[in-house]
């Protein structure tokens, strides 16, 4: 059993829900991100989502794009991405999902990348912009119970379609709250809470659901139907209004807390 099947089943027993917190690797700086990645670890996400930095994404929002472009600026590339993950493995075991385009892995080597992933202590891969009808050629060797393939599913996904992306996915499906990009507001949990149920229907891995969950409200919410909530714009947001502050991972440890504490269910 990997790590990430062991979040989840620890997390039932406990009654809570997965805190699947996502930055940018490298983001402002290497050094800096460490110290931030550290401080969400030990302040309680239950999966870490590392941002691969890309110039041009089609999914992510303002924040997380600029968020790329210190990190770019910074000289940060997979390989980075991943001597981050490698130093992290050595004092946390927080499951770690690298979020990436397509183009940074194929750059750096299909085969090579899923060497070097395994290696540096990575237990799964989420490609924003591969169909599932293309990704073959990326997983065909891979072994889902050591290496997950995180696929998204959007609200606007027919069902039929959700049970095909289902077929080659592991680890935990991403279902998109809503049309539009990362950060955007107008939460509808009504509306999530029927395609998660849709989805649900298709499928046994846990389903997790991310786009504009910004408050502890938000998690509480979604946490109601859902087996877990991703947060990244908001993390990014404070990243981005505190560049300078010696305080920001304290301001983050303390973030990630409030927002765990949310998962909790009563």
């Amino acid at each position: 059993m990997n790590r990430i099947q062991n979040k989840f089943n620890e997390l039932k027993e406990n009654h809570q829900t997965a805190l699947v917190g996502f930055v940018t690797a490298g983001d402002p700086d290497i050094k800096t991100s460490q110290t931030i990645i550290k401080a969400m670890c030990d302040s309680g996400v239950d999966i870490l989502e590392l941002g691969v930095p890309f110039s041009d994404p089609t999914a992510d929002g303002p924040v997380i794009q600029r968020s790329s472009t210190r990190a770019l600026k910074a000289g940060v590339h997979l390989k980075d991405v991943l001597e981050m993950t490698r130093e992290l493995r050595k004092t946390n075991a927080v499951p770690v999902i690298l979020f990436s385009y397509y183009n940074p892995i194929m750059a750096y080597g299909i085969d090579e990348f899923y060497r070097d992933a395994l290696e540096a202590g990575a237990d799964g891969l989420l490609v924003v912009d591969l169909p599932s009808e293309e990704a073959d050629e990326l997983i065909g060797q891979w072994k889902p119970e050591e290496f997950a393939f995180i696929r998204l599913v959007a609200p606007t996904t027919p069902k039929a379609r959700m049970a095909m992306i289902t077929r080659n996915a592991s680890g935990f499906l991403y279902l998109v709250s809503k049309t539009g990009v990362t950060g955007s507001d107008g939460l509808d949990t009504t509306n999530i809470r029927v395609h998660t149920d849709t989805l649900r229907s298709v499928t046994d891995l846990p389903i997790c659901v991310g786009f504009g969950i910004s408050t502890p409200e938000d998690v509480r919410a979604i946490s109601d139907f859902a087996d877990g909530v991703v947060i990244g714009s908001a993390f990014e947001r404070m990243i981005e209004e505190n560049l300078n502050s010696p305080d920001l991972p304290v301001m983050i440890g303390k973030m990630t807390a409030e927002f765990k504490a949310a998962t909790i269910k009563l």
